[in-house]
Order: structure tokens, then C-alpha cells, then sequence
């Protein structure tokens, strides 16, 4: 088993969720209900050799469910799933079973390590992002060669390959200083690299500086993979680095501000940013991190970010270092963390897991009241009948020591009739 793609912006009736096994194939399922009606696998694609890594959407236009597989071989396949027959009254899909074949495929570089599809140069158009072995990243684009045709006839052509220092662990996408999208490429140590989109650059020659002498022209070059280390300590540069940009810090209305991003390292770092140059804070675990995702449990419009070790601890950190954790009792080869769709047809936040025997845990409804912690004292003054009560007791709101009181006995000892004297039982714990 590999690794597993949830499609949060899937269609909410089939909410499937895709699994690649070591044979080469690609399965979807059906979501619990469909499950108990029968029905539970939707469709098998074959996807020779086998896929390292399986995206959705896909990087080319149109209607339709695209899913995207790139093998360690190099092989790009590109799979339909978009299905045959329209919902009925009910909304209820007859799923296809059959075996279906990539309805396109096209050979890249191999050594496949990393993928994103995404827009990085603004155009609204996606590109396809590729991290390989050998510290490259390289940047594709659909190009339709025939407009409408089904199946779709094009190639990916290629736009831009970048080295690196240090290997490639993820990538990402973040809005920059001028709003504009910008590549960010993990490298070892807790460190990133940005990465420029040169074809975006007119192609004519930058204006000349006065006082160049005839016959010295030289082109300046542009820096198209620019470096940053996160703090002036000297990270262990061996060390691999997943990170995660454009974190959300509200709703769109709310939300203003440079953009956050997470970085995570195998030995145990996590630190949220704010842009380049501005750490928010930093964490240390003594677990080995190896995923790193961003998810809203709260409701709130703030993602936290979410971390996941080998041996199955997850941390769910949100912007004020406010940490929950907790245990899975696997351990954990592969993680992801978002929206989808599991029952009552809407999405929910869910953490996916997969383990090293074989098997996905998926747990949906991940919701926390409020990550911040908080007291019951805090708690009862939100209620609008708490002042009323304190007075209908003769206690004063105002009077810490004898409100205290008054929910210790309520709480440990409510024979007792009485209530007891502040000033004999001194502050009572919350």
C-alpha cells in the first residue's frame, strides 16, 4: 500500500477516497453508505508500473473528475472517473465496476519523489510541480491540442527545472509579499527554498544601467531558487523537512496580514512563520515527524497545523502554540489531514492514516469546542442566568473567594446544606 488521496472537492454523494496498491492499481470506494448497500468499490484503474503518487484535481481544464498518477518510472497517467450515467431523483449513482484504462499517459523524468498541482505564476491556469531524487523540481503544463475532444488529446510540456542543495521533501504554494502565488520547496534542516517562475519575465533583454560601456553588456541574471534558513542555529542538515504554506488565520473577511506557513523535521522541530524572516513560534517533540498538514478543527477560519509521527503521535497545534495531542496505536506510514466528505453528505474535517499493516483509519468530525484552555469559572460567566443565581444565593459576583468556595462545596460536597465560608476554606481549586 502507498500513498492516499482524499479529494475534499469532490462531488459530496460520492466522496471517494483513492488507494494505490503495490500492483499498480488505483481504487476508489464509496463512502459508508453506499458500502452497506453493496456497492463499496467504485472502479479499478490500471496504472502500469506502479504509482508513487496520485493528485486531484488534474492540471487540465474542463469539467469532469481527473485524477493525475506519476510513477517512480516517470510514467504520467491521467485517469477519468467521472461517471457514466447522471444521478437519479434520489441522487443515488450507479457506480461502474469494470476496469477502466488512464485515459492518457505520457513519460516525464523518473525518480518521482514529490507532486503538486497547482497555479504558481498567477495565470489562473495549474501547473503539475515535480520533486525528484536528484534535488530537481520541474514544472509542467497541459497543453490541449484539440479543443472539446474526448478523450482529451494534449501533452505536458516543460516549463522550468530548478537544482537544489539539499533534497526535496514537499512542496508548496503560498501568496507572496505582492499577493502573487510563490513555489516553496522543503530542504533539509528546517530550512526552504523559494522557487521563480522565469517564463512569466519578458523575454527581451532588461534595460541597460547608464554609464555601461559599448561592447560590456551582460544579461543580469535572475535568482530563480532563492535560499532561507528559518533561525541563525545551526540545524542538523541531514535532517528532512516537510512544510505547508498558506495557512488560514480567519475567515476571508478576517483574514489580512503576510501569510503563515509550518515547517516540521524528523527530529522533532516544528515552527510556525510568518513570511520569510519572522518566526511565531517554535516547538520541540521527541517524536519523528514526518507529515505535516493544516486543518480548521475549531470552526474558526484559523487552521492549526497538524503533525504526525512515525509511531502514530499527532499534534494539532494552533497560532498561539496552544498544542492538543494524542495517540494512534499504529505506527504510521503515510498521513493526510482535510475536508471530506465520510457520512451525511458534507464535509467535515477528518485525519487519514494508514499504517504499515495494511490498513486506513479514517476519523471524521475532528472537532474541538476551543483549542485555548479555560476553567469553569470562565465558563459560567458566559451563561446569561450565572449572575442571577450568585444573587439569588447571596454571593457577590464580584467576590472571587466566596464564588470558589460556593463551587467546591456544589461540586464535592453537595450534602452539606450549607455554604461553606470563604475565608475558611482560602482559594479552592477551579
Amino acid at each position: 500500500m502507498g500513498h492516499l488521496l482524499l479529494p475534499g472537492d469532490a462531488d459530496l454523494r460520492w466522496g471517494w477516497r483513492y488507494m494505490q496498491q503495490r500492483e499498480g492499481f488505483i481504487y476508489s470506494f464509496w463512502t459508508e453508505a453506499e458500502i452497506k448497500k453493496g456497492e463499496g468499490e467504485r472502479q479499478r484503474d490500471t496504472c502500469i508500473p506502479v504509482p508513487v503518487f496520485v493528485k486531484f484535481p488534474s492540471c487540465r481544464r474542463g469539467p469532469g473528475n481527473l485524477v493525475v498518477a506519476v510513477s517512480a518510472e516517470g510514467w504520467f497517467h491521467l485517469c477519468d472517473l467521472t461517471p457514466a450515467k447522471a444521478p437519479d431523483a434520489s441522487g443515488h449513482l450507479e457506480p461502474p465496476v469494470e476496469e477502466q484504462r488512464p485515459i492518457f499517459r505520457q513519460h516525464i523524468p523518473a525518480n518521482t519523489k514529490a507532486m503538486l498541482i497547482s497555479d504558481i505564476d498567477g495565470d489562473g491556469r495549474c501547473e503539475l510541480l515535480v520533486g525528484y531524487t536528484d534535488r530537481v523540481v520541474r514544472a509542467f503544463r497541459w497543453a490541449d491540442l484539440g479543443e472539446g475532444t474526448e478523450p482529451p488529446t494534449g501533452q505536458l510540456l516543460s516549463l522550468k527545472k530548478w537544482t537544489l542543495e539539499g533534497q526535496v521533501d514537499s512542496l508548496s504554494v503560498a501568496p507572496g509579499p505582492l499577493g502573487t502565488p510563490e513555489l516553496m520547496v522543503s530542504q533539509p534542516g528546517c530550512a526552504y527554498a523559494i522557487l521563480r517562475c522565469t517564463w512569466t519575465q519578458d523575454a527581451g533583454h532588461p534595460p541597460i544601467p547608464k554609464g555601461t560601456a559599448e561592447g560590456s553588456r551582460e544579461t543580469p541574471t535572475v535568482r530563480d531558487v532563492v535560499l532561507h534558513q528559518t533561525s541563525g542555529r545551526i540545524h542538523n542538515k541531514n535532517v528532512s523537512t516537510h512544510l505547508v504554506g498558506n495557512i488560514k488565520r480567519g475567515q476571508a473577511s478576517e483574514s489580512s496580514g503576510p501569510s503563515l506557513f509550518a515547517l516540521c523535521t524528523l527530529d522533532g522541530t516544528l515552527k510556525l512563520m510568518e513570511d520569510a524572516d519572522r518566526l511565531l513560534w517554535s516547538v520541540q517533540v521527541d517524536h519523528q515527524l514526518f507529515a505535516l498538514e493544516k486543518l480548521d478543527v475549531t470552526g474558526n477560519g484559523h487552521e492549526e497545523v497538524v503533525a504526525c509521527a512515525w509511531d502514530g503521535q499527532t499534534y494539532i497545534i494552533d497560532h498561539n502554540r496552544t498544542v492538543v495531542r494524542f495517540q494512534v496505536d499504529e505506527n504510521i506510514r503515510a498521513f493526510c489531514a482535510g475536508l471530506y466528505a465520510c457520512k451525511e453528505g458534507h464535509n467535515s474535517p477528518c485525519l487519514v492514516y494508514v499504517t504499515f499493516n495494511q490498513k486506513i483509519y479514517v476519523y471524521w468530525e475532528v472537532r474541538l469546542e476551543r483549542m485555548d484552555s479555560t476553567n469553569l469559572l470562565q465558563m459560567l460567566e458566559a451563561e446569561p442566568e450565572y449572575q442571577q443565581l450568585l444573587q439569588a444565593l447571596g454571593v457577590d459576583p464580584d467576590d472571587l473567594p466566596a464564588v470558589r468556595a460556593l463551587l467546591h462545596q456544589t461540586l464535592y460536597q453537595p450534602a452539606s446544606g450549607n455554604i461553606l465560608e470563604p475565608t475558611s476554606l482560602g482559594e479552592a481549586p477551579d
